[in-house]
C-alpha cells in the first residue's frame, strides 16, 4: 500500500535547524498544494479510521520545514471543547508573524510533543499565554489576525517556531526541566 501523504523528516536532519524562507502572495498553486497536503496529514491524524489504515501520528500542527519544505507554511488542527461543544480550528498560513504576545506565561501540564521527534524530551515548554498572529490565509486568500490563547497559543507558537529552525525542547529548563513557571497559565 502505498502512503498518500507527506513524509515527515526527524529532528537529526539539519533542515529542521534552518530558518525558512516567506512565501510569495498570492500563494502559487504549488504552495497552496503544500499547504492542503499537509492540512491533509493533519485532519485524517485525528480520525480513527484513517489514522489506523495509513498509520499517522495524531498531530495538532505541521510546518513545511518537517516535509523537507524551506519555506513558511504551517498547518493547524485543533478541537476544543467550548460549552460542552467540541469546536474544531483548521487554519493553512503563509508567513505567520507574531505581532504581539502577553507577558504571562503557559504551558502544557503533559509537556509538548512533535511529529519530528522521536526521542521523549520531558518538561515544561513556556510559551505565551495569549498571541496575535498575522498571516495569509489559504482558505480566504487574504491575510487575517488571529487572536489565540489557551491550547490554539501554544500549537501556533509551536509550528512558527519550526519556521526559525526551533524545535520544542530547546525551550525547555535544561537545569530543571519541570520548573514551574511563576504566573503561569497550566493547561491540563
Amino acid at each position: 500500500m502505498s502512503n498518500k501523504y507527506v513524509t515527515i523528516l526527524d529532528d537529526r536532519n539539519p533542515a529542521l535547524r534552518k530558518k525558512a524562507d516567506p512565501v510569495s502572495l498570492p500563494l502559487t498553486k504549488k504552495d497552496s498544494q503544500i499547504l492542503k497536503n499537509m492540512l491533509k496529514y493533519i485532519s485524517d491524524s485525528h480520525d480513527d479510521k484513517l489514522k489506523e489504515k495509513y498509520q499517522l501520528l495524531p498531530a495538532s500542527g505541521l510546518a513545511a520545514p518537517q516535509i523537507g519544505v524551506n519555506k513558511c507554511l504551517i498547518t493547524v488542527f485543533v478541537e476544543d471543547e467550548v460549552n460542552d461543544v467540541t469546536v474544531e480550528t483548521k487554519l493553512a498560513l503563509a508567513n505567520p508573524k507574531i505581532i504581539s504576545h502577553s507577558e504571562q506565561l503557559s504551558y502544557l501540564k503533559a509537556g509538548e510533543g512533535c511529529l519530528s521527534v522521536k526521542e521523549p524530551h520531558e518538561g515544561y515548554v513556556p510559551r505565551h499565554a495569549r498571541i496575535t498572529v498575522k498571516a495569509f490565509d489559504l482558505f480566504t486568500e487574504q491575510e487575517i489576525t488571529i487572536r489565540a490563547k489557551g491550547y490554539l497559543a501554544v500549537v501556533l507558537q509551536h509550528e512558527i517556531d519550526h519556521l526559525s529552525g526551533i524545535l520544542f525542547y530547546d525551550r525547555i529548563n535544561k537545569d530543571n526541566p519541570y520548573y514551574e513557571i511563576p504566573d503561569a497559565i497550566v493547561i491540563e
